[in-house]
């Protein structure tokens, strides 16, 4: 486990987890290039984390299963939360992650645009494979 701190680019919102591993995920679905301008590259936090700042999260309801905070002073995207089992994914910017971090896995790769291709051998899964997985 891992101890990790970060916060939004104006410092109003402060986030601390604890990470089960090093791993950092990259999701390519049409929500998260629409919300990201690109894909989101995200740690999974499960449900260790402490968010300070809270008046400054805004928190939009983008689907029956999720919801997306931001902060509402400088605009960074905060989290990627799942309501049903309250686990977190944070983007990976928002931490200052140990220099060990791996990029294992890409989710929606069949949703991932031809213009741009990441160089890691990484796990790759579509989303019919991801749905029928957790489902």
């Amino acid at each position: 486990m891992t101890q990790v701190q970060g916060s939004c680019l104006c410092g109003s919102v402060t986030i601390k987890a604890t990470l089960p591993s090093e791993n950092l995920g990259v999701c390519h679905c049409g929500m998260c290039k629409k919300w990201n301008g690109g894909p989101l590259l995200a740690v999974d936090c499960q449900t260790s984390v402490e968010i300070t700042g809270e008046e400054y999260v805004t928190v939009f309801d983008s689907s029956m299963w999720a919801e997306r905070g931001f902060c509402s002073n400088c605009g960074s995207h905060l989290f990627y939360h799942l309501k049903e089992t309250s686990q977190y994914s944070v983007p990976a910017g928002i931490f200052d992650l140990p220099v060990n971090t791996k990029m294992t896995h890409q989710i929606f790769i069949d949703e991932k645009p031809d213009y741009y291709e990441f160089a890691n051998d990484t796990q790759n899964i579509t989303g019919l494979e991801l749905v029928t997985e957790y489902s």
